[in-house]
């Protein structure tokens, strides 16, 4: 997925990762003394690993179970093995350290005093190994494919690094006066639905809280959740000001990306609903006064960014639905839908009465 609208582009490379921990954690061994541990294999990577851009900062997007099989040997000679499953290795443990590894071990080999000397070694040792390998990752990961999402910064937002030579004290430099045209612009809406296995109260504050923000956002983020305030999320990616906000059930934002592409003093207007069942909540992104031409850029990247950005950090989505449709042209009224259920019963009542006709003779014989 790229997006030059939103100065964001993501590359998905689970294979590759794949065989970077089938080949790279099979090098780890350990040896003390007679003992001897290393990783025989991997034996299962599950899970989904992207490199993604935004605002010229590569960012690692990665969540995967490793589930490998270790082998050692004892000081008596006797081979030992076992298995090692780690539930998630991660951005969020390995760069922001939000939590421990943790290890899940199992010993398959029957046991006695000098496999479980071994066995020892394995608990001890290898967690550190492993850990130093999952630090690698990331950078590899950023050196390996970076260059291929990295939007040139011809285009760019970001302030240059070229130096420019300082302006003498008391000297103002002259400002060219700036002639603004005002244009019109044609316009559309963008419908983004998708229902989550969470709370109301859980997800608004979420979507609203400073401190929870950069979570699911992955970058720095400005939110002070009352009307009148200005946000900004992705590091400044896109911008605003709340509106009106009913908690837990909806909040109305301005919204505009800071970018070149995105026409200069135009605001879109975000209203982000919030409707809790019983067992999920359905929150509803509703962007109207999106520029004729980015709409379907737009829709995949609060699909990407929006809701992959919940569901990267654990929150599971139940559906997602999306619709597009232009601003400046009004919806058809909508015919009524037929009566099925009507259809159906009188359907029904002609059968059981044809039924009865046939039937009842034969009980009067």
């Amino acid at each position: 997925m790229s997006s030059p609208n939103w100065h964001w582009k993501s590359k998905h490379v689970t294979p590759w990762a794949k065989s970077w921990f089938e080949r790279e954690l099979t090098t780890i061994i350990i040896e003390e003394g007679d003992e001897k541990v290393s990783v025989a294999q991997v034996t299962d990577v599950d899970g989904d690993v992207e490199l993604g851009q935004r605002k010229s900062k590569l960012i690692t997007i990665y969540d995967c179970k490793v589930v490998l099989e270790w082998v050692g040997t004892a000081s008596d000679g006797s081979e030992v093995k076992g298995t090692l499953t780690i539930p998630e290795v991660s951005h969020e443990i390995t760069l922001d350290g939000l939590s421990d590894y943790v290890y899940e071990w199992a010993l398959t080999t029957a046991s006695s005093p000098a496999v479980d000397a071994v066995y020892s070694l394995a608990k001890k040792r290898l967690p550190a190994a492993l850990e130093t390998k999952f630090a690698e990752f990331p950078v590899v990961l950023t050196d390996t494919h970076g260059k291929d999402i990295t939007v040139s910064t011809a285009n760019s937002t970001e302030p240059s690094r070229v130096s420019t030579p300082s302006i003498p004290s008391g000297i103002k430099p002259a400002v060219p006066a700036v002639k603004k045209v005002e244009k019109a612009i044609n316009t559309a809406t963008i419908k983004v639905e998708c229902s989550f296995m969470a709370s109301a109260d859980d997800l608004f504050s979420l979507l609203t809280d400073e401190k929870r923000i950069p979570s699911w956002t992955r970058a720095p983020a400005q939110s002070n959740p009352t009307p009148g305030a200005k946000f900004s999320l992705f590091g400044g990616g896109v911008t605003g000001t709340y509106q009106s906000l009913q908690s837990p059930k909806e909040f109305v934002q301005t919204w505009a990306l800071s970018n070149p592409n995105w026409p200069s003093g135009h605001d879109a207007t975000l209203t982000t609903t919030l409707d809790q069942s019983s067992d999920s909540t359905k929150i509803t992104w509703n962007l109207v006064g999106v520029p004729k031409g980015q709409e379907d850029e737009t829709e995949r990247n609060i699909q990407g960014y929006y809701v992959g950005g919940l569901k990267s950090i654990g929150y599971v989505p139940v559906f997602i639905e999306t619709r597009s449709t232009p601003s400046s042209r009004p919806s058809p009224p909508s015919k009524p839908a037929p009566d099925f259920s009507r259809q159906l019963v009188a359907g029904l009542v002609a059968l059981m009465a044809l039924v009865a006709a046939v039937i009842i003779p034969y009980f009067s014989i």
